[in-house]
């Protein structure tokens, strides 16, 4: 087996969503490193259930639903503009 060629394996701290810690071993980081988590199996839908909301660290999910916020009530809109333009009815009260 080479040496140089292999990632150093090494010992890190890993800290939950709830504040929890544990000590692994790792290639991620230095020696003695703390990686903090996003999301874990703690606070992730899949694994909890779907009791716990994800938390928006980055502002991934308040940026698309700034974005598309307009979009079914736009939809709606369009949609019942061409209901009332085909609509006899409506067609001829207007004339």
């Amino acid at each position: 087996m080479k040496k140089t060629i292999h990632p150093d394996y090494h010992e890190i701290e890993v800290v939950m969503t709830d504040g929890t810690k544990f000590k692994t071993r790792s290639t991620w980081g230095e020696k003695g490193d703390v990686l903090n988590l996003d999301i874990d199996p703690k606070s992730h839908p899949a694994w909890s259930g779907g009791e716990k909301k994800l938390v928006d660290t980055q502002g991934q999910i308040s940026k698309f639903a700034k974005k598309f916020k307009n979009y079914k009530s736009n939809k709606e809109e369009k949609t019942e503009e061409k209901k009332t333009q085909n609509d006899p009815q409506i067609n001829k009260e207007k004339k």
